[in-house]
């Protein structure tokens, strides 16, 4: 016997419904005459089932909206679908793997895009999908699959996915040229504590400067557990490393523009051939040249995910409450503060404070913490 499909309410975007009234009876009484409101429905009425509620019915199954992004997951035919991996978000289509290989250009269902959610955009690269095929090469993304490492930001007040089903997060810093942020860095070690990706911490053109003047910074980071690479993909230091870190894993490489994301990519695959240009002599700030998110295969089969350079990294969904927990170096002292709800800020008998001034915690990474506590920008 077949199984029953469940139905449910859920909310949809604004704007996204017909006009709730197809008769505009206040310009036509202004230009036809008092007289046509006569003509205006008796038992027209506002209720939760007509064109006027944001809610529809959506058969399918409930979900908490963590996974997806979303209250319902719909139902597809899998008998006429097929599943894919989005490659690629490029505009109003992306670019889907099928299982066997075969790349599709593929539209997103109205549906999908009409849904209540907080997302920016619906697919994400990396999302795994159910797809329609509808031609040579093309089809029509019928469901998002529940997602699972997923690397956002905050942006105009709603969620901004760069990337999902990641299990690596590779942090691209730059020595020199352009600058190096450590309090960037920081935003996405909390992002990646937060969402449970391991982190590889790899600061390129390590060849513009005295590597001796980096290992206070490596020092830090190194206690606390991370893997840090230093690496140049000019003259190819350590780049068999990061090659190696890459291997059996689903990776996404990220950072701020200009650190040498894409030249890295090259270093490690020749094959690849992305888009390099150099950093703007006049104010040290890196180039746009990634514009979207890409997922590309290695030729060890594993999956890395080439990302657009950003200059802001704005935490989505954490409570500044929360972040505390997610610095590795004070989470062992935030329970042995006086007061539970501690800021560790301005507070006495704090032992977060204390380990700062006793020298047990990095009197840097203590500003950082203070800096995303209050949301000043890195």
């Amino acid at each position: 016997m077949a199984r029953k499909k469940k139905h449910f309410r859920t909310e949809f975007r604004k704007n996204r419904s017909p006009r709730p009234r197809q008769n505009e009876w206040t310009r036509r009484v202004q230009t036809e005459g008092t007289d046509t409101h006569e003509e205006m429905a008796a038992d027209e009425r506002i209720s939760g089932k007509g064109e006027l509620t944001r809610k529809r019915t959506v058969t399918g199954q409930e979900t908490s909206g963590d996974e997806t992004g979303f209250g319902v997951l719909p139902d597809v035919d899998e008998a006429s679908c097929r599943r894919g991996r989005v490659l690629g978000v490029f505009g109003l289509n992306s670019t889907v793997e099928a299982e066997d290989g075969t790349q599709f250009r593929c539209a997103t269902r109205r549906l999908l895009k009409t849904l209540s959610t907080e997302q920016r955009h619906v697919v994400a690269a990396g999302d795994l999908v159910w797809f329609r095929p509808s031609g040579a090469n093309e089809g029509i993304i019928e469901r998002v699959e529940p997602r699972h490492g997923v690397l956002s930001r905050t942006s105009r007040g709603r969620q901004h996915l760069i990337v999902t089903n990641v299990d690596q997060l590779v942090i691209v810093a730059s020595a020199a040229e352009p600058y190096l942020k450590p309090n960037l860095i920081d935003r996405f070690l909390v992002s990646a504590e937060r969402n449970r990706i391991q982190p590889i911490i790899c600061i390129n053109k390590i060849d513009l400067i005295d590597a001796a003047s980096l290992e206070p910074l490596v020092g830090v980071y190194s206690r606390m557990g991370y893997c840090v690479l230093l690496v140049s993909a000019r003259t190819g230091l350590n780049v068999a490393r990061l090659r190696q870190q890459l291997a059996g894993r689903q990776s996404v490489v990220t950072g701020q523009s200009g650190v040498g994301k894409s030249s890295l990519l090259n270093a490690v695959e020749p094959g690849f051939d992305l888009r390099v240009r150099t950093v703007s002599a006049e104010s040290q700030k890196g180039r746009h040249t990634t514009t979207t998110a890409r997922v590309l295969r290695l030729a060890n089969g594993a999956y890395v995910v080439d990302t657009p350079g950003l200059r802001q990294f704005q935490l989505w969904d954490i409570v500044r409450e929360e972040i505390g927990g997610f610095y590795r170096d004070l989470r062992p002292f935030v329970s042995r503060c006086r007061f539970p709800d501690c800021t560790h800020i301005h507070e006495e008998h704090c032992a977060v404070k204390d380990a700062v001034a006793d020298g047990w915690l990095d009197t840097r990474r203590y500003e950082s913490y203070c800096h995303l506590f209050t949301g000043e920008p890195e």
